[in-house]
């Protein structure tokens, strides 16, 4: 792209992904075929920004049929304007659900465009970079004790030297199943690899709540765990800060948040020690780094939540770059939306760290033909 001062927004397309949807481990379990990442093509005249959404294709079409007359004609060079237009002219539809999902994806497509107009990795216009790699650390589902080391030890032969295990038999059976689900993890990853535990407490029906949650807490410190993740029920703010401060381990929690503005009670109530805001529902990158800044300024440390897409990972890797406290990015193993859309792929080096893109943008080519195939869609116009 040439350096301009308009680049006039023409549409904005929608690919659902499906096929081959790895598994949630969600009581509802997803199947291959089921859709919840969509990727937004932002178009102009001079490229196409990507973006991501943790919603289903049906919802961001809909979506789109309200934000779309919006968007066309709009400067895509001043995302974090265009985005809170969007924001302000939706407030009657609900604020948080499926409009604002969408244009989170929206939004990380006019970073992207406005990365590409400057020359720029989006990481340095967010604030610049800090980092030129980082650790990813691999996010697996929990099985039975028994199977814990077939499922870990094939992910740490690929590189990876911290790993987060989380929602599956979790919390629902007893505590001595806990306990030897994470006994099984730790001894399969070692003592020099970081493990996190995520008891998804936002699945449907979650039984956990405080006094299970302080004491799986004990029990995780127990075993070197380096943070909790949504152990409680996702509106138990007051609970989440009372453990929070009796906690032995840091608890991290906020997926299901979207907007500054839902979280700050969490921040100010010290609800947690790790807010984890994700890119593809929060409102994409102009709210998650408002979020993050809220975070630090608050005592919080920012780690972004990724269970997403290849361009939910790269949109992570830049705002990961722009923030110093920020040394952990989430990776969804064995997932082909992140491992396969990406032209070229992803490879962590010797140490087991994953290289920031500094390419224009969020710094990434998509591979049009897995896009084509899991998305089930002529894609020749996006060539």
């Amino acid at each position: 792209m040439n350096n301009q001062t308009y680049l006039k927004i023409q549409d904005v397309r929608a690919y659902g992904l499906r096929g081959r949807t790895p598994e949630g481990g969600w009581s509802n379990e997803l199947k291959p075929e089921d859709c919840v990442h969509t990727i937004i093509a932002v178009l102009t005249e001079d490229g196409i920004g990507w973006g991501s959404v943790f919603t289903s294709e049906a919802l961001v079409k809909a979506s789109l049929e309200i934000l779309r007359p919006l968007l066309l004609g709009e400067n895509a060079l001043e995302p974090e304007r265009v985005s809170e237009k969007l924001h302000q002219h939706t407030f009657w539809l609900g604020r948080g659900g499926a409009i604002t999902h969408t244009i989170s994806g929206v939004d990380i497509g006019l970073w992207d465009l406005l990365g590409k107009a400057c020359g720029q990795p989006v990481g340095r216009l967010l604030g610049g970079r800090y980092r030129e790699r980082i650790r990813p650390y691999a996010s697996l589902l929990m099985r039975e004790p028994e199977r814990m080391a077939a499922e870990l030890l094939p992910v740490k032969a690929q590189g990876f030297r911290a790993f987060k295990i989380g929602w599956g038999p979790f919390g629902r059976k007893s505590h001595a199943m806990d306990e030897a689900i994470v006994r099984a993890a730790r001894e399969a990853v070692g003592e020099d690899s970081l493990l996190m535990v995520d008891a998804g407490g936002s699945d449907a029906y979650w039984p956990g709540d405080y006094k299970w949650a302080l004491r799986t807490a004990d029990m995780l410190a127990d075993h070197d765990v380096y943070w909790f993740e949504e152990p409680l029920h996702p509106d138990a703010l007051e609970d989440y800060a009372a453990l929070r401060r009796a906690a032995s381990v840091p608890i991290a929690g906020g997926e299901v948040l979207t907007r500054r503005q839902s979280f700050a009670p969490w921040l100010t109530a010290g609800a947690f020690d790790i807010v984890q805001p994700d890119v593809t529902k929060c409102g994409g990158l102009s709210e998650q780094r408002r979020i993050a800044q809220m975070a630090i300024d608050n005592g919080v440390r920012f780690i972004p939540h990724g269970w997403n897409t290849t361009v939910g990972l790269a949109s992570d890797l830049q705002i990961a770059s722009a923030f110093a406290g920020t040394d952990l990015v989430e990776y969804l193993t064995g997932s082909p939306f992140i491992d396969d859309l990406r032209a070229g792929g992803w490879r962590l080096d010797a140490d087991g760290m994953l290289a920031i893109p500094d390419g224009p943008g969020l710094g990434i080519d998509l591979n049009l033909d897995a896009l084509a195939a899991f998305s089930q869609s002529d894609v020749a116009g996006l060539r």
